[in-house]
């Protein structure tokens, strides 16, 4: 067998699957850390709470914790069940706001200097290949269907 029947091969298996293993990673990824969040178990935990007394000061910090872990157990569900994804892109939407708040309200926890993240900041940084895979199951869906104009 020649590489480029090979290659080609190893392509269109990749291409047949990499939707339903991106959904699957956003799933095990927002479930786990959501579920550890509602149990209080997160190493995540200080920081949401830090953030949450920074920007919404009023909210009992324990609830908040549980509900925001839940928000994530939901996105990763939702990105589990096929004809969703739009959904669960659009709840991933706010999330990524949320999580990236402490880059810009707690530089003192996320970077050790210019440029340079600490290890709460590396954490926070990496959604952005979460944003990269939602963008590629986005990408991967039919338009919608417009109405004809009258």
């Amino acid at each position: 067998m020649h590489i480029d029947t090979i290659d080609e091969k190893i392509v269109h298996f990749l291409r047949h699957i990499s939707v339903p293993v991106a959904r699957f990673a956003l799933f095990v990824v927002f479930f786990w850390f959501g579920i550890l969040k509602v149990f209080e178990l997160s190493p995540a935990g200080p920081l949401v709470i830090d953030l949450l007394q920074r920007t919404l000061p009023f909210m009992e910090p324990t609830l908040f914790l549980r509900l925001f872990g839940g928000y994530e157990m939901l996105i990763g569900l939702v990105f589990l069940i096929p004809g969703l994804e739009r959904a669960a892109i659009a709840l991933l939407f706010p999330h990524m706001i949320a999580t990236f708040g402490p880059l810009i309200f707690l530089p003192s926890v996320t970077w050790s200097g210019f440029l340079v993240p600490t290890l709460e900041g590396q954490y926070i940084i990496k959604n952005l290949v979460i944003i990269a895979l939602a963008f590629g199951i986005a990408a991967s869906l039919h338009p919608l269907h417009r109405k004809p104009k009258a």
